[in-house]
């Protein structure tokens, strides 16, 4: 398919993330603050951009932290996450500047997340006949996925299309917030039902397709073969609610705010980004990589 037909989006945190664990704690700013995440994460920026050349790009940041609508709905919503420390949550910020720098539409929003901003930015793209690849490893995701869209593993260099979330997951694209919501997910302090761990939801959703469906015929859950299908039974009855919201939480919003505008690739600021290398101290090699992403190098 043309490139002009395809949307990249980024999940920014988890590579931010990866960078501010995985560089060393060698770089400063001009103020003496740590840059190791801003340093790792203009590399990851610049070797997808001149890896994949995209001319329709978006990086999603998470703003929400403790004001996503979600924790409206379940106050407990990633409530054992610790709070990002003073020097990530700064460098956080230098990462979005980067981004706008280098020409790229970014995506936040303070009651939404980031995988609501792609996910919502999958949909609109959808409508306007793009496919999307989506730059993360986050099995959340994978439920975005129809047709050819993508999931690019960056770091690990793999892709997968829908057809292929079933032999990473065990279910369905479709059947992905559907899974989370009986297994619940640690990370985002979602406790799902209680005895039912992935296999089981995998063997539930393979035979009724939905959490829907399943929650409408417990009474036929007894009888498949599965090992502790009666108490499987009982704990669905009596969890009902408890699953309904924990699919609440798991489902990606499609409608969340995005700027005007759209999402092509657009030329950056040379005097924002001379700036923005002096102040994070970046080397001639990434200077000058970073122009080049930019368009400005002409």
């Amino acid at each position: 398919m043309p490139a002009t037909n395809t949307l990249h989006l980024v999940d920014a945190s988890m590579y931010v993330f990866r960078a501010w664990h995985s560089m060393p704690d060698e770089f400063h700013d001009a103020d003496g603050w740590p840059t190791n995440a801003v340093q790792g994460f203009a590399r990851f920026l610049l070797e997808l951009l001149e890896r994949e050349r995209p001319t329709h790009i978006a990086i999603a940041f998470d703003e929400s932290l403790d004001s996503c609508f979600r924790n409206a709905l379940y106050p407990a919503y990633k409530a054992n996450r610790d709070p990002a420390p003073p020097e990530l949550r700064r460098q956080f910020a230098w990462c979005k500047a980067l981004c706008k720098a280098v020409g790229l539409v970014t995506l936040a929003h303070t009651d939404y997340e980031a995988d609501d901003l792609i996910g919502t930015a999958v949909h609109v793209g959808r409508s306007d006949g793009f496919r999307s690849v989506i730059v993360s490893a986050d099995k959340d995701l994978s439920q975005l996925l129809q047709a050819d869209d993508e999931q690019y593993d960056f770091a690990k260099g793999v892709r997968w299309r829908a057809d292929g979330v079933k032999a990473r997951h065990g279910v369905h694209a479709h059947q992905i917030a559907d899974y989370l919501a009986l297994t619940g997910d640690a990370v985002d302090n979602i406790p799902g039902i209680s005895g039912i761990g992935a296999k089981s939801a995998a063997i539930l959703l393979a035979h009724f397709e939905s959490l829907d469906a399943l929650l409408a015929r417990i009474d036929e859950v007894p009888f498949l073969r599965l090992r502790g299908a009666a108490g499987m039974a009982t704990r669905l009855r009596e969890q009902r609610e408890h699953a309904l919201l924990w699919r609440q939480l798991t489902t990606i919003a499609l409608d969340a705010p995005l700027p005007e505008g759209g999402f092509a690739r657009g030329r950056g600021d040379a005097e924002e980004m001379a700036s923005l290398s002096d102040w994070m101290g970046f080397g001639p090699l990434t200077r000058k990589r970073l122009v080049d992403a930019a368009g400005l190098s002409a």
